[in-house]
């Protein structure tokens, strides 16, 4: 499956234009020797080939898991705050939204979008500095991302929905939920990102600059952050430390393939990415004290699915059911996958996850058009 996977729409098309180009060309050579034989070998080979990626292709169908096609300049997108905004929508019937993890995008739903489709309308969102979305040089917290979900659901989707998100996503989706109630239905963590707070910490609030620190300390310490996350982005952006890293995380390793480390590659080729990747890395990911899961916990007012990849060497089990604990209105389903079971495990997830729509989908939409 995987192999059929990673050949892209784009090299099929050149399998088919070489394939057209061989057969002109074969026209003009003459039958005789040497060269005849070296144009037949050529254009059987890459018969061969075109044969062998409509067969994979097919078994790919026949095991009955769709693919959200890769384009390679996107599918939708929606001005926001006057940057671009990339999402993709499929389907028709109650609202769906699909958030993605930390360096991932909308492509990384590519076997649940196609799935959820048939009964939903989903919505796969880029969130802004990531995948197909601007990489706007701006200063990143939690809440810039969960202003554009929130105007995401009133501009685009036009109803309450309900939010998926996984790792980072899911982090974004919870605190969404938390502080625009009446737009969310229901919420489904996959490995959501986030901390329990912790009461025995001291607070840590810093007297004021000395001139020392300012003027000294302080421009040393950035100039010295920006050579190490540099060179740590550079690397980080490689296909090949992509798909090592993605390989650390999925337990069935069967779906790291082109089309997935493409999706990943592409963005971060975009000119402002490292600045956006320097300052996610110094401002978001060192300031997310004030928003801790037992604080958005304590607001949320909706159903709760924890979709837990249980052999996650990132995040475990035990947040899973600390979370149910904190939560009762909470549904749990433990899967043997890693980080991104939605990608590694996608038909276990799909039925999983559409049980439990169908079941809350039920349920009289608790908000009108009017209060979104």
């Amino acid at each position: 499956m995987s192999a059929a996977i990673s050949l892209s729409a784009s090299f099929s098309k050149h399998l088919v234009d070489s394939n057209q180009r061989s057969l002109l060309n074969s026209r003009r050579i003459h039958f005789t020797g040497t060269r005849c034989t070296i144009a037949r070998r050529e254009l059987l080979r890459k018969s061969i080939a075109l044969s062998v990626c409509c067969s994979l292709l097919a078994v790919d169908k026949a095991q009955g898991m769709e693919m959200l096609p890769f384009k390679e300049d996107g599918y939708n997108f929606w001005t926001w705050r006057g940057h671009k905004i990339h999402y993709v929508v499929e389907g028709s019937g109650p609202a769906v939204v699909l958030v993605h993890g930390f360096g991932a995008s909308a492509f990384h739903w590519r076997y649940n979008i196609p799935e959820l489709a048939k009964n939903y309308k989903v919505y796969a969102l880029d969130l802004l500095g990531f995948g197909w979305s601007e990489k706007a040089i701006i200063e990143y917290d939690a809440s810039i991302w969960m202003d554009q979900l929130s105007d995401f659901l009133s501009e685009i989707v036009k109803e309450p929905a309900f939010l998926v998100g996984n790792s980072l996503g899911g982090f974004t989706v919870l605190l969404t939920a938390a502080e625009k109630t009446s737009k969310v239905r229901g919420v489904v963590l996959l490995n959501s990102a986030g901390q329990f707070g912790d009461p025995n910490k001291k607070s840590d609030k810093k007297e004021g600059e000395s001139a020392i620190d300012k003027f000294l300390v302080k421009p040393l310490k950035e100039a010295f952050q920006r050579v190490v996350l540099g060179v740590i982005f550079w690397q980080s952006k490689q296909p090949a430390r992509i798909e090592k890293v993605l390989k650390s995380v999925y337990i069935n390793s069967a779906n790291v393939d082109e089309y997935l480390v493409k999706s990943i590659t592409a963005p971060a080729s975009d000119p402002n990415a490292g600045e956006v990747y320097y300052r996610l890395m110094t401002r978001f990911m060192t300031n997310q004290s004030k928003y801790t899961l037992d604080s958005l916990l304590g607001k949320l007012s909706c159903p709760l699915l924890l979709l837990w990849g249980d052999l996650d060497p990132w995040v475990g089990p035990t947040k899973a059911a600390r979370i149910k604990e904190f939560y009762p209105n909470t549904s749990v389903v433990n899967l043997q996958a890693g980080h991104c079971p939605h990608d590694e495990v996608p038909e276990l997830v799909n039925k999983a996850l559409l049980e439990w729509l169908n079941s809350n989908s039920l349920e009289p939409n608790p908000s009108s058009l009017q209060t979104v």
